[in-house]
């Protein structure tokens, strides 16, 4: 790797000041009113960084009506989000090396906040794609901003507590969305969403500019290759990530399109990754990615995600199903917003590199749990039922982020600074990629599903069954008061039995749903047990083998110390002091190099 060339003299810090890395804030000494007003600056960009998204996923059927969009219009603006968020980080990355994170954090937090303010004069459909790219930019800026402004909070001893809780508050954006919409909207129209988006932006952005972060290493970082590679590969994840959002709206095999798009995406990402794999310095290190740890922790990274999309897509699609407004499930959320904020409190208290492994491994289990619990739901359950089961994957939710960072960051870095980039990268998008392709893969099955059982429903409902036909009759006879026409009142109380076998058609995709996750969390707790158990006993005979090797080397000491001292040192010598005479060593004297410096932070 070659030498960093820097672009400013760095300062004269003391060992404990200096950054860990080109990009990185210093971590100088903060009276404890600047650490609280650096935590209090990163819970407000952390939150800024989340609410985007999360107030447009929670409103999208109020936004779509709003503004006239089909399904695959609207998801569309989804895939905007996506694929701005994912590659930002290529660019934020070497961006704060080279210019620092507050300047990258002022201009997308300025162009997201201008757009939110020219939406609301605008209102139509391309002003809001633009707004959602835009808010997937500072939604990148602002998850690495808000973790930089939380490092600030403490002493460097508790840096790795505060990663979590700075990676975390992020996390706690989408129950917030879901508590703040229903007064949002009753108090006005879909303005007020974006007045809110707005004024967080410019809260943010006056924040930042307020109290900055202490002064890091500027560096050369770009190269002109650099751009040739985001060239490539931001339009290629692009078209991946449209075939992603398109699939189940368009259908996978009905729409050509995503076939041409899928050829696309292949064509750019191989050409990008070929490009990275022969270049002297790289953005990607596209060998790292053929040892096995790396292979693992990519698919222990997706799982994850995956897993928790049972909660974004299996019960809240559920419950609109059933007809439940965000204002009905509020009381839900209260309770998932105080499992993600256990679950992230709990995760730094515990954390420490000892216990990344069990962390993961308990996130795992109450995901499991939680998908376990919802297996068996009816129509006939009502949010309060999922407050449990909720409680706990939002619990789990909370807890793996933290350690599943640090892991992927702790893998990178082994190989060199050089493959931070890497890391950091391949994080974000596990967690975008397992997002959208839960959502991709759990809303096929449950369309599969939901016509499996429907056609099942179907041929069990026979006209000449006395129950049928006593159904119809009741349905028929709570109508007659509006229609008068028997044939009309005939069809009516039919079309309503097709409603509720349609109803009851989808509980039961959702409840296959919730086993197929169940399942993938047995699994993957399987695999994960049995990773933790192979690692167990590598240790372990490496402790063996290490002791084996020091007790040989004791005996074959021990055959040296056997001969007379006389043979080995010669004759004594009269001038050589006794051992009282020999001189004691001052009391204040350091201990041996190498002793006291074992306890050196």
């Amino acid at each position: 790797m070659a030498e960093p060339v820097y672009l400013k003299r760095p300062p004269d810090w003391e060992e404990h000041e200096k950054p860990a890395l080109p990009g990185s804030p210093a971590m100088p000494y903060h009276a404890p009113w600047e650490r609280a007003c650096y935590v209090l600056v990163a819970v407000l960009v952390g939150i800024t960084g989340g609410m985007g998204n999360a107030l447009f996923t929670v409103n999208m059927p109020t936004i779509q009506g709003q503004l006239g969009l089909t399904p695959s219009e609207a998801a569309w603006l989804s895939g905007a989000y996506v694929l701005f968020n994912m590659t930002a980080n290529i660019l934020i990355y070497k961006f704060r090396q080279q210019f620092g994170m507050r300047l990258f954090s002022e201009i997308s937090l300025g162009i997201y906040a201008t757009l939110c303010l020219l939406h609301l004069v605008v209102g139509s459909a391309h002003s809001l794609l633009w707004l959602r790219a835009a808010s997937g930019l500072a939604a990148a800026a602002c998850t690495s901003l808000g973790t930089l402004y939380m490092l600030q909070g403490m002493p460097r001893p508790y840096v790795l507590k505060m990663l979590v809780l700075g990676v975390g508050v992020t996390q706690l954006a989408a129950p917030l969305a879901w508590l703040l919409s229903p007064s949002l909207l009753n108090h006005g129209q879909w303005h007020n969403l974006y007045f809110l988006e707005a004024g967080l932006a410019l809260m943010s952005f006056a924040a930042v500019v307020l109290l900055k972060l202490p002064t890091g290493v500027h560096v050369k970082a770009f190269e002109k290759l650099d751009f040739l590679t985001m060239a490539l590969l931001v339009p290629g994840v692009g078209l991946l990530v449209a075939v992603l959002v398109q699939g189940t709206t368009r259908w996978w095999f009905n729409a050509p399109e995503l076939a041409w798009m899928l050829v696309g995406a292949i064509v750019l990402l191989f050409a990008g990754l070929y490009l990275e794999h022969h270049r002297a310095n790289p953005l990607f290190q596209t060998r790292w990615f053929t040892e096995s740890a790396t292979i693992r922790f990519v698919i222990g990274a997706i799982v994850l995600r995956f897993l928790t999309t049972e909660q974004s897509y299996g019960v809240v699609g559920m419950l609109r199903t059933l007809g439940m407004t965000p204002d009905q499930m509020q009381p839900l959320f209260v309770v998932i917003f105080a499992g993600t904020l256990a679950g992230i409190v709990l995760s730094a208290a515990t954390f420490g590199m000892e216990n990344l492994r069990k962390q993961l491994v308990a996130a795992i289990v109450l995901l499991g749990a939680a998908a376990f619990m919802d297996f068996g739901r009816t129509s006939l359950d009502r949010p309060a039922d999922f407050e449990l089961s909720q409680f706990l994957l939002a619990m789990g939710s909370g807890v793996f982020m933290g350690p599943l960072m640090l892991t992927g960051v702790r893998q990178g870095l082994k190989n060199g600074p050089n493959h931070m980039i890497t890391a950091i990268l391949t994080l974000s998008m596990t967690q975008a990629f397992g997002g959208l392709l839960g959502s991709a893969l759990l809303g096929t099955y449950q369309i599969e599903r939901e016509q499996a059982h429907s056609v099942a429903l179907v041929q069990q409902i026979n006209p000449a069954d006395p129950m049928v036909a006593q159904r119809l009759q009741l349905q028929q006879q709570a109508l007659a008061g509006t229609i008068t026409d028997p044939a009309l009142r005939a069809a009516q109380g039919a079309a309503q039995l097709s409603q509720i076998v349609r109803r009851e058609a989808n509980v039961l995709a959702f409840n296959d749903v919730f086993h197929l996750v169940a399942l993938v969390a047995l699994a993957h707790l399987a695999w994960a047990l049995l990773l933790v158990g192979q690692a167990r006993r590598a240790a372990a005979l490496e402790a063996a083998r290490t002791g084996h090797n020091l007790v040989q080397a004791a005996q074959e000491g021990g055959a040296d110390a056997a001969m007379p001292a006389d043979d080995i040192a010669g004759p004594p010598r009269d001038d050589a002091p006794t051992a009282d005479e020999a001189p004691a060593a001052p009391p204040d004297a350091p201990p041996p190099r190498g002793v006291g410096s074992l306890a050196t932070p």
